[in-house]
């Protein structure tokens, strides 16, 4: 999965982070390839992790923002056994070396706001072993190659992309991608 992953990101930088379930159907329709659910709930998980593969778009779900399903090692179970997503994201470490352990294709999330979050998601990140890393904001281009110059993780950059200029900005920093929920990026 973790190469299906890069390669599609690759072709296209841009990743739909939905999180409004009104906005799902958009980022189908876009050009993007990849979501990121950030919302969903027991009761339609299942049916939007379909709809996805038959868009032919990878989709990753946000453990930590899912109604109805605990924060722990067996929701994660179910979620992976029984709903099949491409991958998970979370902001627990716990939850990435589970998701690891059961080869499940991981993005850690981090929120960096001081030199402290800093420091510790740079330890976090070197002692998982994630598949991704999406770092939040994304608007810091020199935190970015610090965090890339220092774990050499794929880190995708979120939060607060609302230009073009953005999206260019943190891949020339080194972001293997952007994660926005402005529908207006997902048609770059």
């Amino acid at each position: 999965m973790r190469e299906a992953f890069l390669v599609k990101v690759a072709s296209n930088p841009v990743i739909a982070a939905v999180n409004d379930v009104k906005k799902f159907e958009e980022a189908l329709e876009s050009k993007c390839g990849i979501i990121f659910l950030l919302t969903g709930s027991i009761f339609n998980l299942g049916t939007l992790v379909e709809k996805a593969r038959q868009h032919e778009n990878l989709i990753l779900v946000h453990l930590d923002l899912l109604e109805g399903f605990s924060r722990d090692a067996i929701s994660l179970k179910y979620i992976h056994d029984y709903i099949h997503p491409d991958g998970i994201i979370t902001t627990r470490n716990s939850l990435v070396k589970k998701a690891k352990e059961s080869n499940i294709f991981v993005i850690q999330r981090l929120f960096l706001l001081d030199s402290l979050s800093l420091k510790t998601g740079i330890k976090a990140i070197r002692e998982s072993k994630l598949d991704a890393v999406e770092v939040l904001p994304g608007l810091m281009p020199g935190i970015i190659r610090k965090i890339v110059k220092e774990t050499r993780a794929p880190l995708i950059a979120g939060g607060l992309i609302e230009e073009k200029e953005d999206v260019i900005d943190c891949l020339k920093a080194g972001a293997i991608g952007v994660s926005s929920s402005n529908s207006s990026i997902w048609q770059l």
